[in-house]
């Protein structure tokens, strides 16, 4: 090939391929999330059009301390609609709870057995292991404000309740930047 030639191919800057390595590794990253990470609130982007909006960190940090005081020792937490929840309290407690995430979205499924996949249309469809008011406490977060969807909700939570519960009803706007968040 003659210097010409050469001259001809397009090439990044190592500024531009340092940037576009790390957009790839983070993508990576985003679409397979490992070890402790994958409790990180935010590791799974909110998806607006599921109506999904994270808690700011220290109103999850607040949620999930009011759900371990309710719960007492060893108890039983579900997170129903409630990722950013489940997420801190897995960050803060990874053996002595057993918490579950009732959610839609799929993209939870990387949390393994715990998550449990759940449709408000359809408020009962539950898996066999889980026991009607088998959990000291439900924290849910229902994707919609109807009535239609509140009411269903409320059939999940009497359902999974032996009657603690912790019901969150106001979302926030939908932000960027997670460290300014009113709550």
């Amino acid at each position: 090939m003659s210097d010409s030639e050469d001259d001809d191919v397009p090439r990044l800057s190592s500024h531009a391929l340092a940037a576009l390595q790390e957009f790839y590794s983070e993508q990576k990253q985003q679409s397979d999330p490992g070890g402790d990470d994958k409790y990180n609130i935010g590791i799974i982007e909110e998806n607006w059009q599921l109506s999904q909006f994270w808690y700011s960190q220290e109103t999850a940090l607040r949620l999930a301390k009011e759900a371990i005081a309710a719960a007492g020792d060893c108890g039983r937490i579900a997170c129903v609609s409630a990722p950013s929840v489940y997420q801190k309290l897995r960050e803060l407690h990874r053996e002595d709870f057993s918490i579950y995430i009732f959610e839609y979205d799929k993209r939870f499924a990387i949390y393994g057995e715990e998550f449990i996949f759940y449709d408000y249309n359809n408020p009962l469809d539950l898996p066999e292991k889980i026991a009607a008011h088998s959990f000291d406490i439900v924290i849910a977060d229902p994707p919609y404000l109807s009535e239609e969807c509140l009411r269903k909700t409320s059939e999940t939570i009497k359902y999974l309740t032996q009657g603690k519960i912790l019901l969150c009803t106001e979302h926030q706007k939908p932000h960027k930047d997670p460290k300014h968040v009113e709550t």
